[in-house]
């Protein structure tokens, strides 16, 4: 299992141990001595006769998969709904009263019934592949051998092996510990982590941050403590969205209004105009049905699956589909240095020895300081490249007795060792510390402005010091002897620049948040072209009050020397201001901050707590991808946004149209199979392909305000336009045909003015936007003048002067539209 930590100086990289999230000082800061690994030493595990035993006795850890709903839960969800049980009684009533031309609605909803289900499906295959991809695999114990096992695979009485960054995922007790400490944070809300000696439990859900050790599984599967959470908090789901409550919301006011309106219409059509039995009940479904804005929810499940097999061929696991949404309203994206605008890995420049010590001696040091942490981090991996050991791994002859765990807080690690074995008899025992400069040296030492210069060159600096005392003292860095300056060189990501450029394009700020110096922040933030990578801060510096420290935030960029409670506090504090943010990480000191932010990014190889908690996994690791993840956010709620429009003016005007046949008492002028024609045209096909669409607006808030502000003027100038034409063709109109004649000239108002808001919608204008219009005009055009379609559909217009009084009426209620659309712009800026 890759594995990823903090380097000397506090950023995150891959290939390396997580650090405690633990004070200088505190009792939490055990120097432990250097002991082989733990799948070297102690008990055997279980053997392959006993793990076989337990499987057969049902002791196995069966937590259901993540992420993913049975096939019969997902056609649950999208047939039986309340609206589809309505369309679908509807529909049965129309298979025997009225010709199946009348009947097509109900064809129409299977089919996006059907597609509904099929993209969800498809959308659970790829999640659960990406799941068990990014799926962290324990390493248990068997036969007196390490493995890598599933999760699934653990069964009770299992050895597991922990390691900095792992997760604990089932309840034990410890059977060995190495310095082992365990964040409890996500269980009991305490973000001090807690040592761990033999005997002591652990329960699901912690994870480790420093040392290292094993446990016996205890309780496993269901029986877990956090398997019930784990499993209900990473379960495949589409609701807890505003898009998708906001729909529920719209959808029960539609309820409300449509049970009087289609009773009064009932009435109107069976009662009071004594019209014939079927041609009532076929006009009084066709007043009912386009009410229900049926194809919304069904449309909003497709755009939500189709983002996620998007993202999924891209590497990225989205846990949650809301997480997709999250993404349209971020206007903050929190990032890390190390991993996402650097590389892991890193290269030794130059060694400057510091008030006359000895080069050779440094080099020595070097070499068995790299020695001393068999799971280097990246900036002690180019140490270690640069300086080999030549002498074994006891560093050169140098003997290892004590080590200092890095901690983030603290922002340097230490190591101690006994030289008399090589024969250094001048000072038979020495501590070192490997850390941040400016932590280790005095404000006032000279060495600083040297260190500045190399830092302004976007240069990272380590300070190898000698400890004055033990590394075990309250403060082992205090009086600490500086000793020589290591200078490393960052690798940077090729695609970072294009990433930030992208951000800055969609009015996205990012902000670098890194444990390194802030001016060397700044300069590789500046080399890749971030707005604003000149103002920096160091974190030590920023202000405690919530406001100011908000303040700051948004005024600053580049962040140096941030501990990880600060990086939550810096989270929360760009929310007091309104902003919803993202934030990325990789490592258990991220773990809080990703917890608290809107949206948790997680690199694929961070660690197993990180993955735990993000919305989003980027199993490429590539910060590149989160462009793209942004943009799928802003694509389907932006687009949501407009074919809800679509849907709501259509249910506004189906309902207008009822009240004033009722009010009016006259017939209602079209059948099932009119608005089935204009639905599908103005609508359906056109609803979907805007559904799809690229989006880059930003989302907004009060998505039902929104939509509500345009759809509901827009239906009543459709249902007015509509019934003005109406009544004047039964002015004009006579004799046998007469209603089919009113109908026909209601209905090409009635699209005319659909496809006006169409075309309104469709803005801004591309090639295909205007072949989509055009294409929907041309297909109401054929169905005008192709005689069997006219039949089928039972549209003639009659005459001249009546049709152009209806285009002139739907051109009238087109002026009004755009009136109403300006008017609405200006005064909501919506």
């Amino acid at each position: 299992m890759t594995q990823r930590a903090l380097d000397s100086s506090g950023e995150q990289t891959p290939g390396s141990p997580r650090p405690a999230m633990i004070d200088a000082g505190s009792e939490l800061d055990p120097v432990h001595p250097m002991e082989p690994p733990a799948s070297e030493r102690g008990p055997t595990g279980l053997t392959t006769a006993e793990v076989a035993e337990r499987v057969a006795r049902g002791e196995v850890n069966d937590v259901p998969a993540r992420s993913s709903r049975s096939v019969g839960e997902i056609v649950r969800a999208n047939v039986f709904t309340r609206f589809n049980l309505i369309i679908g009684v509807l529909w049965v009533i129309m298979l025997f009263v009225a010709p199946i031309q009348d009947s097509l609605f109900g064809y129409v909803i299977v089919a996006n019934t059907g597609i509904g289900v099929f993209q969800e499906w498809r959308a659970k295959k790829t999640l659960d592949g990406l799941a068990v991809i990014g799926e962290a695999k324990p390493t248990v114990r068997r036969d007196g051998a390490a493995a890598e096992v599933s999760t699934s695979e653990i069964v009770l009485g299992d050895l597991v092996e922990l390691g900095p960054g792992d997760k604990v995922v089932v309840d034990g007790t410890v059977a060995e510990a190495d310095g082992l400490e365990i964040d409890e944070s996500l269980l009991t809300g305490e973000a001090d982590p807690v040592v761990k000696r033999p005997g002591d439990p652990v329960m699901s859900g912690s994870f480790v941050v420093a040392g290292g050790g094993a446990f016996t599984a205890t309780k496993v599967g269901r029986e877990a403590y956090a398997a019930q959470l784990a499993e209900e908090a990473s379960r495949f789901t589409l609701v807890h969205s505003e898009l998708r409550s906001g729909i529920s919301t719209i959808l029960k006011y539609v309820t409300w209004m449509m049970v009087p309106t289609a009773l009064g219409l009932i009435i109107s059509q069976l009662v009071v105009k004594e019209n014939n039995f079927k041609d009532s009940i076929a006009r009084t479904v066709g007043g009912i049905v386009p009410m229900i804005p049926e194809g919304l929810v069904l449309l909003t499940s497709v755009a939500f699956a189709i983002g996620v097999v998007r993202l999924g061929q891209k590497q990225c696991l989205v846990q949650e589909l809301p997480a997709i949404e999250g993404l349209a309203r971020v206007d903050v994206v929190c990032l890390d240095k190390t991993g996402t605008l650097t590389e892991g890995g890193m290269d030794v420049t130059e060694v400057r020895p510091l008030e006359g010590a000895d080069p050779a001696y440094v080099e020595r040091v070097l070499r068995a300081f790299g020695s001393s942490d068999p799971r280097p981090n990246a900036s002690l991996r180019a140490i270690v490249d640069a300086y080999p050991a030549d002498g074994g791994e006891d560093g050169g002859g140098w003997t290892v007795t004590g080590a200092l765990p890095f901690s983030s807080a603290r922002k340097y690690s230490g190591a101690s060792f006994d030289e008399s074995a090589a024969g250094d008899a001048a000072d038979a025992s020495s501590a070192w510390l490997l850390g941040a400069p400016d932590v280790l040296l005095a404000d006032a030492d000279p060495a600083l402005a040297e260190i500045e210069q190399l830092n302004e060159q976007g240069l990272r600096v380590l300070l190898l010091a000698r400890a004055r005392g033990g590394l075990d003292e309250p403060d082992a860095a205090e009086g600490a002897v500086p000793t020589a300056l290591v200078v490393l060189e960052q690798r940077l990501r090729p695609d970072a620049g294009e990433t930030l450029a992208y951000f800055a394009e969609q009015d996205v700020a990012a902000k670098v948040i890194s444990g390194d110096n802030a001016v060397s922040v700044g300069a590789v933030a500046g080399k890749l072209g971030l707005a604003g990578a000149e103002n920096t801060l160091d974190a030590r510096r920023l202000p405690a009050d919530p406001d100011e420290m908000a303040t700051a935030m948004e005024r600053n960029a580049v962040f140096g020397r941030v501990t990880p409670q600060q990086k939550r506090d810096m989270v929360a504090a760009l929310q007091s201001r309104g902003h919803t943010v993202a934030m990325t990480g990789d490592g258990v000191n991220d773990v809080l901050a990703l917890k608290d932010a809107n949206i948790g990014v997680s690199m694929g190889s961070g660690s197993e707590a990180t993955r735990a908690v993000a919305q989003i996994v980027l199993l490429n690791n590539s910060f590149a991808t989160l462009p793209s993840v942004v943009a799928e956010g802003r694509r389907v709620i932006g687009n949501i946004t407009r074919v809800a429009t679509l849907f709501l003016t259509k249910t506004v005007y189906s309902v207008l149209l009822a009240i004033l046949v009722v009010c009016f008492q006259v017939e209602y002028p079209f059948l099932p199979r009119h608005l089935t024609l204009l639905s599908t045209l103005t609508i359906g096909v056109p609803a979907f392909f805007l559904a799809l669409a690229p989006n880059k607006e930003r989302a907004r808030p009060y998505f039902v305000r929104r939509v509500m502000r345009y759809a509901v003027p827009s239906g009543v100038i459709a249902a007015a336009a509509t019934f003005a034409t109406y009544l004047i063709a039964r002015h004009a109109y006579s004799g046998a045909g007469a209603l089919e004649a009113e109908t026909s000239a209601a209905t090409l108002t009635l699209f005319l003015v659909s496809l006006w808001v169409l075309a309104i919608i469709a803005r801004p204008y591309t090639w295909w936007r205007v072949a989509l219009v055009a294409a929907m005009g041309l297909a109401f055009l054929v169905v005008l003048v192709v005689p069997w379609l006219q039949d089928f559909f039972a549209l003639k217009l009659v005459g001249a002067p009546m049709p152009w009084t209806a285009v002139g009426i739907a051109v009238a209620a087109g002026v009004a539209l755009e009136f109403a659309w300006r008017w609405v712009g200006r005064r909501f800026g919506a």
